[in-house]
């Protein structure tokens, strides 16, 4: 079983890159569903079919949907939001405050996602590729089963003997319900959620980028993000590279073909400088590439020649890489980031920080890191190279003196 998640920035293809990896793994045979959890849905205008809130066949092998969240949560809080509303009302709270506060904050993200569990652990499909919502949406969702759990635990906390009557009321009413086990339910259902989604055997992220300068530093961002809770991203998609643009994969990035245009040659120029950042500061993970096509990619023949151009003859639900990309350790007060790098030698670092972005130079090896907030607030002190990783260390920030 395999469920693949693309996220990126809104607007650089990733729908797309979505809908052509399921077409491709369809026709390899295996049962897949494509689902989108954006609110602002445009799956099914890539696909060119409409859709609706259950999965519908677009093709052999090829189920899609376009999950409704409002439907989700009515299916698995609606009665149990009646409850916690009640008992809100006992502890004082006015009728709205207590409709508002009976919504679990993180509710639609988590009912997403258990939607798609769904559907890849009761068997009806063998691959689940997931058009995820833009980057900040997906980072809130990947985090919020975390903090659904701690919300969950607090409110059930509230008001112990008010809890006790509201059940003991609602069970002289419907005898052979128990109104909390929804609950309960839901939060056992979270906790399986977690183990599957940092499951690299089972789930994989890819990141979709353009090649320039605010969609690259977003996906930058986002692969720290991801490492950081442990969610495993296994490769980055670059998306919509002009003609004449290439690299050798090593982060030299060259125009072969100058447009004779001035405007055409000044955006191959830019997005050669965006192509070689984005191959060395994406190592080790592995690069799938797509030109501009001259056409909408629109409907299953297109999509099946996008699928055509990044994977060639790889099967889209192989698991591309494993490991981090990098990775945070705690050593006493410090934190340590730690960074798999090409086989360089470590005579001269220069390490430079500017708010949450650090810049490291090797000779003439260069990468700029994008830095979570938990290192951002620090400075980074001195770096080792060792067996193929860079470490990178990160002492308490000195406290001011009034």
């Amino acid at each position: 079983m395999r469920i693949i998640l693309y996220l990126g920035k809104g607007g650089v293809g990733k729908t797309t890159v979505a809908a052509a990896s399921a077409l491709r793994s369809a026709q390899l045979g295996y049962r897949t569903l494509v689902v989108s959890t954006d609110i602002a849905h445009s799956l099914a205008d890539s696909l060119d079919m409409p859709l609706a809130g259950e999965p519908v066949r677009v093709a052999d092998n090829l189920d899609a949907q376009e999950i409704n969240v409002l439907d989700e949560i009515r299916q698995h809080w609606g009665q149990m939001q009646g409850y916690v509303g009640t008992m809100l009302r006992r502890q004082g709270m006015s009728k709205a405050v207590a409709e508002e506060m009976a919504v679990i904050p993180g509710m639609e993200e988590v009912v997403s996602l258990l939607h798609i569990n769904r559907q890849a652990v009761e068997g009806h499909y063998d691959r689940v590729i997931v058009d995820a919502a833009p980057t900040g949406e997906t980072i809130r969702l990947l985090t919020v089963p975390e903090s659904f759990q701690w919300y969950v635990g607090r409110m059930a906390g509230w008001g112990d003997a008010t809890m006790r009557l509201a059940t003991g009321l609602l069970r002289r009413v419907m005898p052979d319900r128990d109104p909390f086990a929804g609950l309960n339910n839901l939060v056992e259902g979270v906790k399986e959620l977690q183990k599957v989604l940092v499951n690299p055997e089972i789930t994989s992220y890819r990141v979709v980028l353009n090649p320039e300068k605010m969609v690259v530093k977003e996906g930058a961002r986002a692969v720290t993000y991801l490492s950081l809770f442990g969610y495993p991203v296994d490769a980055v998609v670059v998306n919509r590279i002009l003609p004449g643009v290439t690299s050798d994969g090593e982060g030299n990035a060259m125009v072969t073909q100058p447009s004779e245009d001035p405007y055409l040659r000044r955006l191959q120029e830019i997005q050669t400088r965006y192509l070689g950042e984005i191959e060395r500061d994406f190592y080790p993970l592995p690069i799938l590439r797509s030109g501009w096509f001259d056409v909408e990619m629109v409907g299953l023949a297109r999509l099946e020649q996008l699928a055509a151009t990044l994977f060639g003859e790889r099967d889209p639900g192989q698991i591309l890489f494993v490991g981090q990309a990098q990775e945070i350790e705690e050593e006493g007060s410090d934190f340590v980031l730690k960074l798999p790098l090409p086989n360089v030698e470590l005579d001269k670092v220069k390490l430079s920080k500017r708010g949450d972005e650090l810049f490291v130079s090797i000779g003439n090896f260069k990468r700029e890191l994008m830095l979570p907030a938990v290192l951002a607030q620090r400075d980074a002190s001195n770096a080792s190279f060792i067996n193929g990783v860079l470490k990178i260390r990160f002492p308490p920030a000195k406290e001011s003196v009034a």
